[in-house]
């Protein structure tokens, strides 16, 4: 059993940043992937980015340009930079591991962008 916690939203302005973090309770070396998504309010949750064991990241194409997911293998903590925030990103953004087909979530952090 994967646990992961996650931290680092907030409420902000739009054209802010916000780093999130993902702390895993083992190696994310061993966890298949690490992603994250989102889910607004009233909306259905959707995929944000991804980055597999070996650093290999994937982004929603509509976010590219402004959030980047990294890793830090030692501290078993995934992030997800996002800049320039808008008031559509808006959600709690929660954090998934993929461990060979078995899927673990965090509990979410909220993010909240004021226009």
């Amino acid at each position: 059993q994967v646990q992961l916690v996650e931290s680092g939203g907030g409420l902000v302005q739009a054209g802010a940043s916000l780093r999130l973090s993902c702390v895993a309770s083992e190696s994310i070396s061993s966890i298949t992937s690490m992603s994250w998504y989102r889910q607004p309010p009233g909306k259905s949750r959707e995929w944000v980015a991804t980055i597999s064991n070996t650093g290999q990241p994937t982004t929603l194409g509509s976010v590219r340009t402004r959030f980047v997911i990294s890793r830090d293998t030692a501290e078993n903590t995934v992030y997800l930079q996002m800049n320039s925030l808008k008031p559509d990103d808006t959600a709690v953004y929660y954090c998934r591991g993929n461990k060979y087909g078995d899927y673990y979530w965090g509990q979410g952090t909220q993010v909240i962008v004021s226009s």
